[in-house]
């Protein structure tokens, strides 16, 4: 099939891309000449396992380019795929304003060329319920009698397992009223559930609420977790055993049950709040949601209260290395990073930190610049620090070198934000440890 992908972000890159490696004939477009030139030329704007690897073969096969040519690639293609930020607006529900910028665009080339046969304009980005009436009513105010349709299909990407996300999906979301669109998509995504996993078919409203009710119950359980943790270091219990014990549950399952500092990135934050916004236009009070978003927010304070509480609250001075800065593992994503928060209050603490991350150095250094030092290897961020700090479980920070660590730092104390380290081998090593939903290890 031939295929527009609107928008050269995350999931519009990793959409076009796959698709093209099914054999479809892919047309990525963005209005952002250096990122396309700079894609034409084989730089990849995003760190993502694996999909250097197929942009540059599906670009060498040509069923993939770039272009900024919104009206050549919408004829070249049957269907069109819009994958456009939706930042949040002043109020925190999703700002529409790049994809029905592009709705009108489409309106006015199919009124200016109604021969250009039926086509199917899909919403791929995250957007509230009711956009998919909102696109065609931009298109329809222009093109009244151009045969098309608009259709919901939300992405569920993992950033660090996108590829494998699109490639192997548990489930295929899909929501139009038409049947044409349904027979057409139902090949487009043939290819993709061979092991039989499904593809739902429903209603746009539908489509679009079941992305944002995903993300959102995914927050709901991570916070919940983080609420037990808590918990759970003001009672003695060990929230590893607990999270064990309630994930062998098959009703609630084993993942995102681990603590932390709290969740981040690009989807999480913005989801609920969008949604919660959703609720509210609604007159419902989304009082889980809410709570959610308040247990999000102060997981941060809680771990920093740790440290200043360790040095008796006087941080001024303090030197700390720190290891992770992207909001997750095999991401250089730093959009809503615990990481970012943190650096932030312990700036304010008066405090020096050095960090190191594989891939979040220059994302970090786009949104604080050079209010902390960078290092190049992760030994070399502990010299002479006071404290490690670890916020992202990369695994290259699963099995260190302890003695080494030992040597760099003025004492062994270690403030673990996301439980790596097995308590009795932090006391074998005479570290001072502190984790999540755990007895510190003095």
């Amino acid at each position: 099939m031939n295929i527009a992908v609107v928008g050269t972000g995350y999931v519009g890159l990793v959409t076009g891309t796959c698709f093209a490696e099914t054999g479809n004939f892919v047309i990525c477009v963005d209005i952002d000449k250096a990122k396309i030139d700079k894609l034409k030329n084989g730089a990849i704007p995003i760190y993502e396992p694996g999909l250097e690897i197929l942009v540059d073969r599906n670009v060498k096969n040509e069923r993939l380019s770039f272009t900024t040519d919104l009206r050549e690639a919408v004829r070249k293609s049957e269907i069109i795929f819009l994958c456009l930020p939706t930042p949040q607006d002043g109020n925190g529900s999703a700002d529409l304003k790049y994809v029905l910028s592009v709705a009108d665009d489409l309106g006015k080339l199919f009124k200016d060329e109604p021969g250009i046969g039926f086509k199917i304009i899909i919403d791929k980005s995250t957007v509230p319920v009711g956009t998919s009436d909102k696109v065609r009513a931009e298109i329809k105010k222009h093109a009244p009698n151009f045969e098309f349709d608009v259709a919901s299909n939300p992405e569920f990407l993992r950033e660090g397992m996108a590829v494998e996300d699109f490639m192997k999906p548990e489930r295929v979301v899909i929501g139009t009223s038409s049947e044409k669109t349904k027979s057409i998509l139902t090949v487009l995504y043939e290819p993709f559930v061979r092991s039989g996993n499904p593809v739902y078919f429903m209603d746009e409203r539908s489509a679009e609420m079941t992305k944002y009710a995903a993300n959102s119950f995914l927050a709901a359980k991570i916070s919940f977790m983080n609420e037990i943790a808590n918990l759970c270091e003001l009672t003695g219990a060990e929230v590893d055993k607990v999270r064990i014990g309630i994930g062998s549950d098959s009703r609630i399952g084993k993942r995102f049950l681990f603590p932390g500092i709290g969740y981040g990135g690009s989807c999480f934050p913005k989801d609920v709040v969008a949604l919660v916004n959703t609720a509210n236009e609604n007159n419902y009070d989304f009082k889980i949601l809410k709570s959610v978003m308040a247990v999000n927010e102060n997981q941060v304070e809680i771990f920093f209260q740790k440290i200043s509480k360790h040095y008796n609250g006087s941080l001024k001075g303090k030197h700390f290395g720190m290891w992770g800065l992207a909001f997750k593992p095999n991401t250089d994503d730093v959009r809503e990073a615990p990481s970012i928060k943190l650096i932030k209050k312990l700036i304010n603490a008066g405090v020096n930190i050095s960090a190191y991350d594989p891939e979040a150095i220059e994302t970090t250094k786009a949104v604080i610049g050079d209010k902390i030092n960078y290092s190049d290897h992760p030994y070399k961020a502990l010299e002479n620090a006071d404290a490690l700090i670890i916020v992202t479980e990369w695994n290259e920070f699963r099995a260190p070198d302890f003695m080494r660590i030992k040597s760099l730092l003025k004492e062994p104390v270690i403030f673990d934000g996301r439980n790596l380290y097995d308590l009795e081998k932090m006391k074998e090593n005479n570290f001072i440890y502190y984790s999540i939903g755990r007895m510190p290890v003095k």
